[in-house]
């Protein structure tokens, strides 16, 4: 029993520290969007990385680098539709 409770306790510790590693409530597409984000910086930010993909693209390095960097915006396409949001048309108002 404590064995779990230790687990738990570090993976709320990890959860906490980085926030990469999500938390109970995060969502697939957040944590799809942090990991595509996490690697294409990572590509960009090592040139050796970025040399690599623009040789296998057969494409200039300046140009992979743009296109990874316009990726980050929405690597994982919009947004999905939250329930709270669905029935949602608009107005703002109070009646």
């Amino acid at each position: 029993m404590a064995d779990k409770l230790r687990k738990q306790q570090e993976l709320e510790r990890l959860q906490a520290k980085y926030i990469g590693t999500g938390h109970p409530d995060t969502t697939s597409w957040e944590w799809k969007t942090n990991i595509h984000r996490d690697t294409f910086s990572s590509i960009v930010g090592h040139p050796s990385l970025l040399s690599y993909l623009a040789l296998a693209q057969n494409e200039p390095a300046i140009k992979v680098r743009a296109q990874l960097i316009r990726k980050m915006m929405q690597p994982a396409g919009p947004p999905p539709m939250r329930e709270d949001d669905a029935g949602f048309e608009g107005g703002g108002g109070v009646e």
